[in-house]
């Protein structure tokens, strides 16, 4: 095989320098070079054989070309500088290998038996099949996204949508955007651009992708003004800051990161009231979509978006798709009067949300409404499933894998909600644990590489597949995985 050489030749393509030893004599030979590259197969010659043409059904002609173009330039530049032979059936296993590598990154299902229910590079919240099958109806058909049935005018998109949220959250008014960083881009631009926007310094976070909230309030115009303390920040602290050219007071809700200790922060009320007095605007950054409360899991408490309207927070900002469980999205409920304004910028245009997403939001808040969120929501059902459950699961797949090079067993863990919430606060679940002779990372790798994927943990020189975030449906596809791995 020469997977070893093409590695070397892909090595120097990304600027890595590869010291190759001085080669025979008889590779300096001209002549010698000029007809093993004559002998290399052409692209056509590649594209016709019986062994891409599954390839070329899969991928498609361009991107096979493509790839065997590159490979057939890389085997040139062994053979000049390392008189290295390939033949054809190397040549056309090197074009699958790259093919596989490349479409990798296809965004694909995987199970998620990581433990972390809202796992952010796993696309977070998975969505019902109610919410599923609102969307498809959708995308499969034309629809009325911007048109009123009733009067056969052009309508604005999100209208229902918007209604329910208010509902739900016992708001004036609402819009959506494509993501919570973008609502947070949108109210900064159209509300505080060229003004000062203050906030404390304990509440400066940086979300996830590398985010930070000082660079987003560079680029939205806004001017930052940082008070208090990383750990310390009073109400006073909020009022000695306030001038002339101030416009609002940011809260920001550090979900992501837990503060202990020696610590204060001015609450959401008081920070309302101080607000109105001084004839500001209270803007709150709450984060993680929470609606239900979170202490009927045996978790803490997790501020609820409600409670930012009813505490005097003129906007709330969240997200769609963690504790809401719903869409990627960015929500703000607030006073009709800024809604109106947010919705007046230009941004707007080009933050706003397409009909998929609108469309499985309506869904989502639809079973809030209806009081179905624990039943229907997958991270609620996930969030709420019985521990002793999760064991007799993990115990079922276990008796199920028979392997004499490794060891299952179910063990005890702890999961987590994932994706900015509640940091540190875990639930009590259980995994099936394998031991094998075989180093870890290769076994977490066998398993990214199975299909479908399954992405697990290390922990304790063990690879553990935890079930709290794994769909029981999906168990059986588990336990077929771990056996053609481990056999």
């Amino acid at each position: 095989m020469v997977l070893a050489d093409f590695k070397s030749v892909r090595l120097v393509q990304a600027g890595w320098q590869v010291r190759f030893l001085p080669l025979p004599p008889k590779f300096m030979n001209k002549e010698f070079l000029q007809e093993k590259l004559r002998a290399l197969p052409s692209v056509e010659v590649l594209l016709s054989s019986e062994e891409l043409k599954d390839l070329v059904t899969l991928y498609s002609h361009p991107l096979v070309a493509r790839v065997c173009r590159e490979v057939i330039a890389d085997v040139g530049e062994m053979i000049v500088s390392k008189g290295k032979e390939v033949n054809k059936k190397e040549i056309l296993a090197e074009v699958n290998l790259r093919l596989e590598e490349q479409f990798s990154f296809r965004v694909q299902p995987v199970i998620n038996a990581t433990g972390i229910i809202l796992h952010t590079n796993l696309g977070r919240a998975p969505l019902s099949d109610e919410i599923l099958e609102q969307i498809s109806e959708v995308a499969t058909n034309y629809n009325n996204l911007e048109f009123i049935l009733e009067s056969g005018q052009r309508g604005k998109r999100g209208t229902l949508v918007e209604q329910l949220l208010c509902e739900l959250a016992g708001a004036e008014s609402t819009c959506v955007v494509n993501n919570n960083a973008g609502a947070m881009f949108l109210i900064l631009s159209a509300l505080a651009k060229g003004k000062e926007v203050i906030v404390s310094r304990g509440e400066l976070v940086q979300i996830g992708g590398g985010f930070r909230i000082p660079e987003i309030l560079a680029l939205s115009g806004a001017t930052l003004k940082e008070v208090g303390t990383t750990n310390q920040t009073t109400l006073e602290d909020y009022e000695k800051g306030i001038t002339e050219k101030s416009a609002l007071l940011l809260k920001v809700h550090h979900s992501n990161f837990k503060m202990a200790g020696f610590v204060k922060e001015a609450t959401l009320q008081e920070l309302a009231e101080l607000a109105s007095a001084k004839k500001l605007l209270l803007v709150y950054d709450q984060g993680s979509g929470a609606v239900l409360d979170t202490r009927q899991f045996g978790l803490q408490k997790e501020p609820l978006v409600q409670e930012g309207i009813s505490a005097g927070a003129d906007l709330v900002a969240f997200s769609g798709d963690k504790l809401l469980g719903g869409p990627q999205a960015g929500i703000i409920i607030g006073k009709s009067e800024l809604i109106n304004q947010l919705k007046k910028n230009p941004l707007y245009r080009a933050l706003r949300p397409g009909k998929f997403t609108l469309s499985g939001l309506e869904e989502t808040v639809l079973l809030y409404l209806k009081g179905q969120a624990l039943e229907k929501i997958p991270i609620w059902k996930m969030i709420s499933q019985p521990t002793q459950k999760i064991k007799e699961r993990a115990e079922k797949i276990s008796k199920e894998i028979s392997s004499k090079s490794a060891k299952v067993s179910v063990v005890e863990t702890t999961s987590y909600l994932g994706g900015g919430s509640l940091p540190g606060q875990g639930l009590p679940s259980y995994a099936v644990a394998i031991e094998s002779t075989l180093p870890l990372e290769n076994m977490a790798k066998r398993f990214r590489l199975a299909k479908p994927p399954v992405i697990g943990r290390i922990s304790e020189d063990r690879f553990l597949l935890d079930l709290k975030s794994v769909f029981p449906e999906q168990d059986s596809v588990i336990a077929s995985v771990i056996s053609q791995i481990l056999n």
